[in-house]
């Protein structure tokens, strides 16, 4: 490891921490749950095997080669990671999150419509994976990569959900975009709108998934904000002239 390289990974370790906390804060995960980002081609970087919420400052992730064994001490499920990185270059995060309204709709095989602006990231629907068991082994988590393709998202049949983005920031964000979406559906059901009332064209889907205009770093700042160390990742990445 050079020195750059070894600069790249003491970022992306307070990075991921900031994420993880967010995601715990946003009541995306409770005790289970776990995200990661991309350092290169073969290598990404995964948070501590602990509640995300409760992830320390200088509690260490852990390096993990996309292809191999895991290493040890790492959660079984992060070859679902692994999978997903080999298989989509553009990946560079993923989050394994358990949001309470995307777990209630999978209970039922159901998944989240394009009812609002938020939910056309998603296009015309997300993938189910229709498996209620945790997923620890290579050959389910290389059929689940797979049938998630190159959407931002799969969900799990009362075992929450996987999403990815280009960036951590998107990953992140897609997964509060994900969970708004199940709100909005649980809504409209309960409100007795039928599957088909009120979806977005598909031209209005496409028009929605908007990229410009800080989506994704605003919702990074309103879910990160207040975390302890923001601060020091900006001195960090100002004092090393590290980008990340």
């Amino acid at each position: 490891m050079d020195q750059l390289n070894a600069k790249k990974i003491n970022a992306a370790q307070i990075k991921l921490r900031i994420a993880a906390r967010a995601l715990g804060r946003a009541g995306l995960v409770h005790a289970f749950g776990h995200c990661s980002m991309r350092l290169s081609e073969d290598t990404f970087l995964v948070c501590a095997p602990e509640p995300l919420a409760t992830i320390r400052p200088n509690e260490p992730g852990t390096l993990v080669k996309v292809s191999g064994s895991l290493p040890e001490g790492v959660l079984g499920e992060v070859r679902i990671h692994q999978q997903i990185y080999a298989r989509n270059p553009a990946a560079g995060a993923v989050c394994r999150i358990m949001p309470a309204n995307v777990m209630t709709l999978s209970t039922f095989r159901a998944t989240a419509k394009p009812r609002h602006g938020l939910a056309a990231y998603f296009g015309a629907s997300t993938p189910l994976w229709d498996d209620p068991r945790l997923l620890r082994n290579d050959e389910a988590a290389i059929k689940l990569s797979e049938q998630m393709g190159d959407s931002p998202a799969i969900v799990m049949r009362g075992n929450g959900a996987v999403v990815t983005g280009e960036t951590l920031e998107q990953a992140v964000a897609y997964s509060w975009f994900l969970e708004d979406a199940a709100r909005v559906e649980i809504q409209a059901r309960n409100l007795g709108v039928k599957d088909a009332d009120g979806l977005l064209s598909d031209q209005e889907i496409v028009d929605r998934q908007v990229m410009t205009g800080r989506v994704f770093e605003r919702m990074w700042r309103y879910l990160t904000d207040g975390d302890e160390e923001l601060q020091a990742l900006a001195e960090y990445c100002l004092l090393e002239k590290v980008d990340i």
